[in-house]
C-alpha cells in the first residue's frame, strides 16, 4: 500500500467516523418525539418554572460505541493489510495483517463507553399549589422562571417544555 494511498483511505475512513457520531442525549431532550408520540393525544398543563439549576443526565451513547468498533475495525485492518504488505511483502502476510489489525481496531473501539453523561437542568416548578422537580436533556438558557408548558407523557414522565430562546452565538 503506498503512503499517498494509505493517506487517503485514513482521510476517508476519518471522516466517515466523525459523521456517523451521533449526539448522545439528543433523543432525551423535552422538545423531541419518537414517531410513535407524533400525532398522539398527550395531557398539557401551563405551570410556573420557579427555579433552574444545571445537572448532568447520564444518556444511552451504544450508537457511538458501535460506530467506534465499526471504525476501528475497519480502520485496523486497513493497517493491517498495509503493514502485512510491507513486512511480508505477500498476499498471505496482508490477509493476516488485515485480520489482526481488524479485531484489534474493533477491540479499541470498545474503549467507547455504552452510557455518557451530557448536560441538562433540574428544573423546579409549580403546578397549582403543588411543587415538583423534573431532570431533563437541555441548556439552562432554555428555561427561565414563569409559565412553561408541561407535556404529560405517562403518569409519570412529564416533559416541560423550553420556555425561552438561548442567545446566538455571533461570528
Amino acid at each position: 500500500m503506498s503512503s499517498k494511498m494509505f493517506r487517503q483511505s485514513s482521510a476517508i475512513i476519518a471522516l466517515t467516523m466523525m459523521a456517523s457520531c451521533a449526539a448522545p442525549g439528543t433523543e432525551n431532550r423535552a422538545d423531541t418525539y419518537g414517531s410513535a408520540q407524533v400525532n398522539q393525544r398527550q395531557a398539557l398543563k401551563i405551570v410556573t418554572i420557579i427555579g433552574v439549576a444545571p445537572a448532568r443526565v447520564q444518556v444511552n451513547n451504544s450508537r457511538n460505541q458501535t460506530a467506534a468498533q465499526i471504525a476501528g475495525g475497519i480502520l485496523g485492518a486497513g493497517l493491517g493489510v498495509g503493514l502485512g504488505l510491507g513486512v511480508g511483502h505477500s498476499n498471505a502476510g496482508a490477509a493476516l495483517g488485515g485480520l489482526g489489525g481488524g479485531v484489534a481496531g474493533a477491540a479499541a473501539g470498545s474503549i467507547v463507553p455504552d452510557t455518557t453523561f451530557v448536560n441538562g437542568v433540574q428544573i423546579a416548578y409549580k403546578d397549582g399549589n403543588a411543587m415538583y422537580s423534573s431532570a431533563q436533556v437541555g441548556r439552562l438558557c432554555e428555561f427561565t422562571p414563569g409559565q412553561a408548558m408541561l407535556v404529560a407523557m405517562t403518569r409519570t414522565e412529564t416533559r416541560v417544555q423550553p420556555n425561552h430562546q438561548c442567545p446566538r452565538s455571533g461570528k
